[in-house]
């Protein structure tokens, strides 16, 4: 874990975000903490981690997401060097 991320601010929002409990708390929550941009962003993020995972090319995954080449790397390099949060939620997901 990044010392740099853990601060209590951080800490309050974790907690906030283990308190919903459904999609609907989720899309409130998210919608008036973020921008549109910003949650669109995070979507793409997650969808191009998912078409890594099944092993799809970054044009294939361009072509789909309309992630840059930039992102799908980052995504990418999180993947393979990062601290298993994608992994992690891809095992628990159905």
């Amino acid at each position: 874990m990044n010392k740099k991320l853990q601060t209590n601010a951080v800490d309050q929002l974790f907690d906030a975000i283990l308190c919903l409990e459904t999609k609907e708390e989720c899309y409130a929550f998210f919608e008036d903490l973020c921008t549109v941009n910003e949650l669109l962003s995070l979507s793409q993020r997650f969808e191009v981690a998912a078409m890594l995972k099944k092993h799809k090319t970054y044009l294939e995954i361009a072509e789909k997401t309309g992630a840059s080449t930039a992102t799908i790397s980052r995504v990418n390099r999180s993947l393979n060097y990062g601290n298993d949060g994608y992994t992690m939620i891809f095992e628990r997901l159905p």
